[in-house]
């Protein structure tokens, strides 16, 4: 029973050796070979937005799960983020069901931990030198549905802050509906923003996800019948 449950959650990541970097020593490897142009001659703003990027990681609960889970056991550092991305999706909901919008001390940590995820994408992308290729992609591509989802939700809690639209929210799925066709560019009129910070909330949230779009795109669709996410990685 014990194997069967290990292979369920595991798969073949016990089986592995330990790499020989922990996930905070890796991040800091590739902020460094970033500033040091081991592997890309950029410079200006290009260079400042990935060291921005890469830096901006450290500031945010995900890599010191990671790091958790890798002193426990490396192979445990994948169900560890699956578990904290699935609450990260969990959260928000929880406000929302329970009407806990006016407390400011969960509305903050709503937008710290939405921080990271808007910053992990482009992070992802652009700033990721020294990072082997995950285990899965497929992996990958479902975890960042998840990203998704919890983004459309957290924006839904600060759409019920206060009075944004045009008429209050009767019900807590409807701040989540109103999210989802904003994230999907649609706007069927029935609830729209009337003050400013409504329609910058708007504004950012579509701004986003036209980019998250784009990039998820032109990112993946390139490296699915690939070896790996990016062309110099380093196998550990």
């Amino acid at each position: 029973m014990r194997n069967f449950i290990r292979k369920l959650i595991l798969g073949k990541n016990y089986k592995k050796d330990k790499p020989k970097s922990s996930p905070i020593r890796k991040r800091i490897q590739n902020i460094k070979s970033i500033w040091n142009n081991d592997h890309q001659d950029d410079n200006g703003i290009e260079k400042i937005v990935r060291l921005v990027l890469s830096s901006s990681q450290l500031l945010f609960p995900g890599i010191y799960i990671k790091q958790i889970a890798y002193k426990i056991g490396f192979e445990y550092q994948d169900i560890a983020m699956d578990v904290y991305v699935l609450c990260k999706v969990l959260f928000p909901v929880v406000i929302l069901y329970n009407g806990w919008q006016n407390n400011t001390i969960l509305i903050v940590c709503v937008v710290y931990v939405l921080l990271e995820t808007v910053l992990y994408i482009p992070t992802l992308i652009f700033a990721s030198d020294l990072f082997s290729r995950p285990n899965s992609y497929k992996r990958s591509m479902l975890l960042l549905f998840f990203n998704y989802i919890e983004v459309v939700c957290s924006f839904a809690v600060l759409y019920s802050i206060g009075n944004q639209m045009n008429k209050s929210f009767l019900h807590w799925v409807e701040p989540i509906y109103f999210s989802t066709i904003t994230s999907n560019s649609v706007g069927y009129g029935d609830y729209y923003p009337i003050t400013v910070f409504g329609k910058i909330l708007v504004s950012i949230q579509s701004m986003f996800f036209l980019s998250f779009v784009v990039l998820f795109l032109n990112f993946f669709s390139t490296k699915v019948k690939s070896k790996g996410y990016f062309d110099l990685e380093n196998e550990n």
